[in-house]
């Protein structure tokens, strides 16, 4: 049997890149992990994933080309990105550098080793309002802040890297990462951290006293935002399936990851409170500048051409299985502060 790959995972110890190393690892993939770590965690890659680490940043060139001179890797996965939108706004500049320039010169480094296949951590946010729902791959894109136009200069510089150096790519669109594990191994680990998902489990553990509703007077069912929730092992999948479809000699190719069912805030906090047994308070507050009411879209194309099917598209399987790792995350820095104190 012949050994597989190697693959570079770019952004590994992230959230959703560690659980593209782990299910790379699980069926056989040699990894090797870049990260800065400036949102990304070591001992994450080091302990738990137990992969090779590279401290760098894909905008130093040097290091790339040692990195390709040295091992031999036959594919890339990007998710070196920033990711907080509203940063993005108050600070364009760190958005532009890392995810645009960082990329180009991934990229660049790619070319000059002979290293042709890349899959890319794209984004819904390059769609900007939906003009109709389910969004597909068609949809306009008219990205509202600078996070998703980078998203978007990407996506054009692998059109045109395509075409000039023969470079195949696969980006996905991805809409709502949510989740962890469900071995309870990783999970969602952001400081700060924005997501609704999370923020609502960090209330039912008493980390947090409330939850904000941002918004309770929608056009939807019951006046909150409706969002499509993926689980982040069945984008971690995709993006092996879409790495597989290249390796295999396919063409470039976009495609939209989510559920394409919806779920409100309403809905998430409500099923939180069934799953962990929590009161979880709720606190109705304004609409967030620039949110649709909903965001859904269609995964029909990923479906038929990667034969990807979400294991997990349930709202409460990934609830539950953010719930295990919250709550393993708590006892662990329970027992780390106990710890301390006991040193103090």
């Amino acid at each position: 049997m012949s050994q597989k790959p190697t693959i570079l995972v770019t952004g590994g110890a992230g959230y959703i890149g560690s659980h593209a190393v782990l299910a790379l690892k699980r069926v056989g993939y040699e990894v090797i992990v870049l990260d800065n770590l400036v949102y990304g965690h070591r001992d994450l890659v080091e302990n738990v994933l137990q992969v090779e680490l590279v401290v760098g940043d894909t905008n130093d060139r040097s290091l790339l080309d040692r990195l390709f001179a040295t091992r031999k890797i036959e594919a890339v996965m990007h998710f070196a990105a920033y990711a907080y939108v509203g940063e993005s706004v108050t600070d364009p500049g760190k958005y532009y550098r890392n995810n645009v320039l960082g990329t180009l010169t991934l990229l660049e480094a790619m070319v000059a080793a002979s290293v042709k296949k890349f899959v890319f951590s794209s984004t819904c946010a390059t769609y900007g309002v939906p003009q109709t729902t389910p969004i597909d791959e068609t949809h306009p894109q008219q990205p509202i802040n600078p996070y998703g136009a980078s998203k978007l200069m990407v996506e054009r510089i692998l059109t045109d890297f395509d075409v000039a150096h023969d470079l195949k790519s696969v980006y996905f669109r991805y809409f709502n990462a949510a989740g962890a594990d469900p071995s309870g191994l990783i999970g969602e680990d952001h400081n700060p951290e924005t997501h609704l998902i999370p923020l609502v489990l960090l209330t039912a553990l008493g980390q947090r006293s409330s939850v904000s509703i941002l918004g309770t007077d929608y056009p939807t069912p019951d006046g909150t935002c409706i969002r499509d929730y993926i689980h982040v092992s069945d984008l971690a999948t995709a993006h092996i399936l879409g790495m597989e479809y290249l390796l295999k000699g396919g063409s470039t190719e976009v495609f939209n990851l989510g559920n394409g069912n919806g779920f409100s805030v309403q809905e998430v906090i409500e099923t939180a409170r069934q799953i962990t047994g929590e009161t979880i308070l709720a606190i109705a507050s304004p609409r967030r500048l620039g949110d649709p009411p909903s965001l859904v879209g269609s995964s029909e194309k990923a479906r038929r051409i990667l034969h990807w099917v979400p294991e997990y598209p349930r709202l409460a399987d990934i609830l539950t299985h953010a719930w295990q790792w919250h709550q393993k995350r708590h006892a662990l820095l329970n027992e780390q502060q106990y710890a301390i104190s006991r040193l103090g």
